[in-house]
């Protein structure tokens, strides 16, 4: 057992091991011990103290002594930014808070208690090719750049209350606080170029604009984390062998989990080896009920719009390269996206074993395009590129717009498998989808809605080469005219026992090398060549 093992037991019941740095005592000069309090250090954790200077000191002195653990008993610890240092790993005991103070509101210079977070760094000229938030990390609750061997541990909870969450509107609220004006936090934990880093157990409540930004950050492990926020949830960002697992995330106004592969380094790099494992994303749950236990819904007029998803982007200058996301659970979400569009590669990406439910969108959106949003000399067509799913299940999709796989005319989106998967919709024909042109939206922002109604109810494929579906169910509960599959500039497709209801479920425009057997969809057919038919 070694020493994050045995973490997860009492504190208290490691003094005999490693020796404990008490309430009321000191560190001596020299003295290397395994755990602190922080309590020693002058923090009260009284919910109306400011404890950063007490925490801050606390965790320079537990790095000067060589590292060790430094452990927040049960209480309220009112911080703004919080160093975090290497080879310091903080223990959230239970019953343990560390609440966000309050931001300075608009003309106002300071916060709580005159306080404030540490002032955004200049991220120029790298700014204009991500948005505010990915641009700075040190006006956040929690803050490290360039540090190692750290971990933040224990089931104690984080609370953003006094963080910006970057959007006004949000029906979350961003309690006055703008995002932009000096003084104000608005990411609960933000890492830059850190490795060896470690964040398990906890809780956190409205996390502000993200609850986690990590960039740049390579072998991070994120296990059983609840979430419950106003924005994203974990941002994964020019990140390297990530391990994403057994994690609840409810964000209704934002992505839950979202690897994305940013400029905001000042060079383009690649978000590498990351496994999204075991983990219930949603958008539908009121702020704060799932961490209370009460899994409260919000109503159909509360203007809600849903989100909770897992998406590859849009911040896409780098690259994905190795991305696996298996078992995993979706409610009340937009469902999983994969979206390149700065011109970088998406490549080798497995999807398997994942359950929807009330999707608010469309359960799957595979994305390429050319927004280019990135310095000139870097901009290309990207490309998006062996993706296999199976074993997905897809119940009660409301939208009007079915899941969409759309590649541009000069760039197809390439080897994509489908298997073993069920996608059933509510049904009905939206107005004006029956044959409805989609338009291209080369350079647009790569968003399913802004698409609009579909002409097919399953599938709406796009500038793609090398598709299989096979054991594919599309099941509408109401009658909807529409064809199962629409396909226009595909390239050698095959489909095998696919079941959709009606008659004629393929319209083909501009299709060659197809082949559909052994299917409830359609009869047996190999077209060659199909500039406009339909099966």
């Amino acid at each position: 057992m070694d020493r994050r093992d045995l973490l997860k037991l009492s504190p208290l019941a490691l003094v005999p091991t490693f020796g404990y740095v008490a309430m009321g005592e000191t560190m001596k000069t020299g003295t290397v011990e395994a755990m602190y309090n922080v309590r020693s250090f002058g923090a009260t954790g009284d919910g109306k103290t400011v404890d950063t200077p007490a925490v801050n000191k606390a965790l320079e002195a537990v790095a000067a002594a060589g590292g060790g653990v430094l452990v927040f008993p049960a209480g309220t610890y009112l911080c703004f930014t919080i160093h975090l240092q290497s080879k310091v790993d903080l223990y959230l005991s239970p019953g343990c808070v560390i609440v966000a103070a309050d931001s300075p509101r608009p003309g106002e210079t300071t916060g709580y208690n005159g306080g404030t977070y540490d002032a955004a760094e200049s991220n120029a000229p790298w700014e204009a090719y991500q948005d505010y938030g990915h641009n700075h990390w040190r006006n956040s609750l929690f803050y490290g750049e360039g540090l190692h061997d750290f971990a933040i541990m224990g089931t104690g909870m984080i609370w953003g209350r006094g963080l910006s969450n970057g959007s006004k509107g949000m029906r979350g609220g961003t309690g006055g606080f703008v995002a932009e004006q000096a003084g104000v936090g608005n990411k609960s934990i933000a890492l830059k170029n850190c490795h060896n880093v470690l964040l398990r157990d906890f809780s956190v409540l409205k996390g502000g604009h993200f609850a986690l930004l990590a960039t740049g950050v390579d072998n991070l492990t994120i296990d059983n984390l609840v979430v419950d926020t106003d924005r994203d949830g974990f941002d994964i960002d020019c990140c390297k062998n990530v391990r994403v697992s057994n994690c609840t995330v409810n964000s209704p106004w934002d992505d839950a989990i979202c690897p994305k592969s940013s400029y905001a380094l000042g060079y383009a790099r690649s978000t590498d080896n990351v496994t999204i494992a075991d983990c219930f994303v949603a958008g539908n749950y009121e702020l704060g009920s799932v961490i209370a236990g009460t899994w409260k819904k919000y109503g159909p007029n509360s203007g809600v719009w849903g989100n909770g998803r897992i998406k590859c982007g849009t911040e896409s200058n780098g690259g994905f390269r190795n991305i696996a996301i298996t078992n995993c659970v979706c409610e009340g979400s937009r469902g999983i996206s994969l979206e390149t569009s700065d011109g970088a590669y998406l490549e080798d990406v497995a999807i398997t074993n994942i359950t929807m439910r009330e999707t608010l969108d469309a359960p799957l959106f595979l994305r390429l395009n050319k927004r280019n949003r990135g310095p000139k000399e870097t901009m290309r067509t990207g490309t998006l590129r062996r993706v296999t799913i199976s074993n997905v299940v897809s119940y009660r999709s409301e939208s009007a717009t079915c899941s969409i796989m759309s590649g541009v005319a000069d760039e197809l989106i390439e080897d994509v498998k489908l298997s073993n998967c069920y996608f059933g919709h509510k049904g009905e024909v939206p107005k004006g989808a029956i044959g409805r042109a989609v338009p291209e939206l080369e350079d647009g922002y790569p968003e399913l809605g802004r698409f609009g109604p579909t002409p097919a109810n399953g599938f709406f494929v796009r500038h793609l080469k090398n598709l299989e579906m096979s054991h594919v169910e599309i099941a509408p509960e109401m009658p909807d005219a529409r064809p199962a599959f629409w396909l226009e500039d595909v390239h050698r497709a095959d489909f095998f026992a696919v079941t959709a209801p009606g008659e004629k479920n393929f319209v083909l425009k501009n299709v060659t090398d197809l082949r559909i057997l052994w299917s409830r969809a359609a009869k047996d057919a190999t077209v060659s060549d199909a500039e406009d038919e339909m099966l």
